[in-house]
């Protein structure tokens, strides 16, 4: 099992600006935003932020709060880029900014392993940027996601990236479900991208608990996996967990595939002292 670190760097839409005691100001296209961030536990570079809007967090732990955003902040979203694909951010009420940055070296990672016609599975899919991401190297995607919402967002992030009209297929419901149907169906993908919340809800209400599910969930990945498939990457935020516990758990479940597991820390690079501010763990296997 390999330990490694990815580290997101910055590029012309998205960048960590500054970091320390307890939070983070970031850039997102043209717009600049305060939010909390527990695990930079140092002092700022600055003392003296300016910034477009800020997150308070509320009083419990569940991540709730409330965004404070300048009247210039669009509340129906901005669009940004990576590489050639198009989305839009915009402020949610659960703090982010409709999609994730820090997967950056992951979606580069799977591009470079990702083939003409292969066929990619992406459960807990949210906003569609990893789908798109894959889809422009010829990927046929299926997205699975049980907001509708996110979805729809998907679609619309599709559209903007010139790419409705690729092989994508959008599914509103629960990964879990889906997941076991495929197996049924005797599906086989040649790469999976999983990226489950520390909490959910289905489209019916299922609930999604990741150190009670998280298991049978590989284990119905496993099954749509043969000696031809190149890679499942797995990536998990916000738990108190190990890399090296859910690396085990890849290694235990996809060990007969052959390959490896590399395991690590996912990682911001921030622009002004380039400290690294970790914001994930994640597992994957790869066959090469």
């Amino acid at each position: 099992m390999s330990l490694l670190t990815l580290v997101t760097e910055p590029w012309d839409d998205y960048g960590l600006i500054d970091s320390g005691h307890g939070r983070k100001l970031e850039r997102f296209g043209r717009f600049r935003f305060i939010r909390p961030e527990p695990q930079a536990m140092w002092a700022p570079a600055s003392l003296s932020w300016e910034a477009d809007g800020d997150f308070i967090p509320a009083s419990d732990e569940d991540g709730g709060g409330r965004w404070q955003l300048s009247r210039d902040v669009s509340r129906g979203g901005w669009h940004v880029r990576w590489e050639e694909l198009r989305f839009t951010a915009q402020n949610t009420p659960f703090r982010h900014l409709a999609f994730f940055p820090d997967m950056a070296p992951q979606w580069a990672w799977m591009r470079d392993r990702t083939g003409e016609d292969d066929e990619v599975l992406n459960l807990f899919g949210y906003t569609g940027v990893g789908s798109l991401a894959l889809a422009g190297k010829g990927a046929k995607v299926t997205h699975v996601d049980a907001s509708k919402k996110s979805v729809e967002q998907g679609k619309n992030n599709a559209f903007l990236s010139d790419m409705s009209d690729r092989p994508i297929r959008w599914m509103v419901d629960d990964a879990v479900k889906f997941a076991a149907r495929e197996v049924r169906r005797e599906r086989r993908y040649d790469g999976i991208l999983l990226d489950p919340p520390k909490f959910g809800r289905g489209p019916d209400g299922e609930v999604w608990r990741l150190e009670e599910h998280l298991a049978g969930l590989i284990q119905h990945c496993r099954r749509l996996l043969d000696e031809r498939s190149k890679y499942l990457v797995l990536t998990v935020y916000a738990v108190r967990m190990s890399a090296l516990a859910i690396g085990a758990l890849l290694e235990q479940a996809l060990g007969d595939l052959g390959g490896r597991v590399e395991v690590g820390e996912m990682a911001v690079r921030e622009e002004a002292r380039g400290l690294l501010l970790p914001t994930a763990i994640f597992a994957r296997w790869v066959r090469d």
